[in-house]
C-alpha cells in the first residue's frame, strides 16, 4: 500500500507566451445607431450652449447697472435706478420671490403627494388614465387664467382664512398683520388682500401638476415583490405604502418639490394680477403688499430708461441663477431616485 510520502505531485509549468486575457468584445454599430448617438450628443450640446448664451447675454446687458450699484444691488430695497448708485437693489423683491415660492410649495407638496398616491395606489383602473390626463392638463392652463381665478374667486374666499390665521397665530411674526385688528369685527379686510399668502396659493395650483407627475411616476416604480411581501406579513394598505412606497419614492418627492420650487420662483403673470407691489422687505405673508423679481420685470420694463433696462436685466440674471441652481440640484436628486432606491424594512 502506497503511503502519502511516496506520492508526488507534479506542478504544471506555466505555458510560454503572454498570459491569458479576455478577448475584448467588439460591437459594430450600425450607421443608424451612430447617427442617433450623434443626434443625442448634439442636442445636449445645443441645450448647454443655449443656457450659456442666455446667461452671457443677461450678464452683458446687466453689466452697466452692476457697475453702478456694485454689491449694494443685493442689499438695497428701493428701486430707483434713475437716481444713481445706491438707489436700487433686489433685496425686497428677492425676499418676496422666495416667500411666495415657499408658500406655494407648502400648499403644493401635500396636495401633489396625496394626488400622486391616490392615482398610483387607490384609483380604479378605469379612471386612472383619466385622472392622469386631468392632472397633466392642469400644467397646460395659461398663467393668466390662474391669475383671473385667484383675483376674482380665490381672494374673496381666502380673506376669512387669512384673518383667522392672524387672529390665533398672529403671535408668530410670519403671520402678524400690521395696521389691522383681527379681533375687531368692523375692521376692514382689505389689509388681507393682495398678499404673499394669496399669491402663493395661486402659484401652488400651477406647481402641483409638475410635482405630482414626478411623484406618481416614482411611486408606480416601487418593487412589486416588496409590496406583496409587506401585505403578506399582515401590513395594511397604508402600512405598505408607508413602509415601501414612500421610502422608495423619497428621492422623487424631493426632486419634484425642488422642480416645483424652481417654477414657483419664476411665475409672473398670475403673481402680477394678485399682489400689490411694494419695495420693502415684507416678512408678513398675510398682509397687503408683496413683490417678486418676475413681477418687477413685467411691471417696469415698458417705461424703463436705459439704466433701468440694465437694472432689470441684472434682476433677471439673479433670478436666472437662482432657478438654475434649484433645477440643477433637483435633476441630481431625480436621477438618483431612478437608480432604484431601497425601501425600509
Amino acid at each position: 500500500m502506497r503511503t502519502l510520502d511516496s506520492l508526488s505531485t507534479t506542478v504544471p509549468s506555466a505555458p510560454d507566451g503572454p498570459p491569458d486575457a479576455p478577448r475584448p468584445a467588439r460591437q459594430r454599430r450600425s450607421p443608424a445607431d451612430l447617427a442617433f448617438r450623434g443626434l443625442l450628443g448634439g442636442g445636449g450640446l445645443v441645450v448647454l450652449a443655449v443656457m450659456l448664451l442666455v446667461g452671457g447675454f443677461l450678464l452683458l446687458q446687466a453689466q452697466r447697472a452692476l457697475d453702478v450699484a456694485g454689491w449694494s444691488f443685493l442689499t438695497r430695497q428701493e428701486w430707483e435706478p434713475d437716481a444713481g448708485a445706491g438707489h436700487f437693489g433686489i433685496a425686497a423683491v428677492l425676499t418676496g420671490t422666495v416667500l411666495i415660492a415657499l408658500v406655494a410649495i407648502t400648499f403644493a407638496v401635500p396636495l401633489a403627494t396625496g394626488t400622486a398616491l391616490y392615482i398610483s395606489e387607490y384609483a380604479p383602473r378605469r379612471i386612472k388614465q383619466t385622472l392622469i390626463s386631468l392632472v397633466d392638463l392642469m400644467a397646460a392652463v395659461p398663467s393668466v387664467v390662474y391669475g383671473l381665478w385667484g383675483a376674482f374667486l380665490l381672494t374673496g374666499n381666502v380673506v376669512g382664512l387669512a384673518r383667522w390665521i392672524s387672529t390665533y397665530f398672529g403671535w408668530i411674526p410670519l403671520f402678524a398683520v400690521e395696521g389691522g385688528d383681527p379681533r375687531d369685527p368692523l375692521a376692514s379686510e382689505s389689509v388681507y388682500t393682495a398678499s404673499t399668502f394669496i399669491a402663493g396659493m395661486v402659484v401652488a395650483m400651477m406647481v402641483t401638476p409638475v410635482a405630482c407627475s414626478i411623484m406618481r411616476e416614482v411611486f408606480s416604480q416601487a418593487p412589486a415583490g416588496e409590496r406583496e411581501g409587506a401585505l403578506a406579513l399582515g401590513a395594511t394598505k397604508w402600512g405598505m405604502i408607508r413602509s415601501v412606497v414612500l421610502p422608495f419614492g423619497r428621492g422623487g418627492m424631493i426632486g419634484g418639490t425642488m422642480l416645483g420650487l424652481g417654477r414657483a420662483l419664476g411665475e409672473t403673470i398670475a403673481v402680477v394680477m394678485i399682489i400689490s407691489p411694494i419695495f420693502q422687505i415684507q416678512p408678513h405673508i398675510l398682509q397687503l403688499g408683496s413683490n417678486s423679481v418676475s413681477a418687477l420685470i413685467a411691471l417696469r420694463y415698458g417705461d424703463a430708461t436705459p439704466i433701468g433696462i440694465s437694472a432689470l436685466f441684472a434682476a433677471g440674471l439673479a433670478l436666472f441663477t437662482m432657478t438654475l441652481i434649484v433645477n440643477f440640484f433637483a435633476s441630481i436628486v431625480i436621477a438618483r431616485s431612478r437608480s432604484g432606491a431601497a425601501s425600509e424594512a
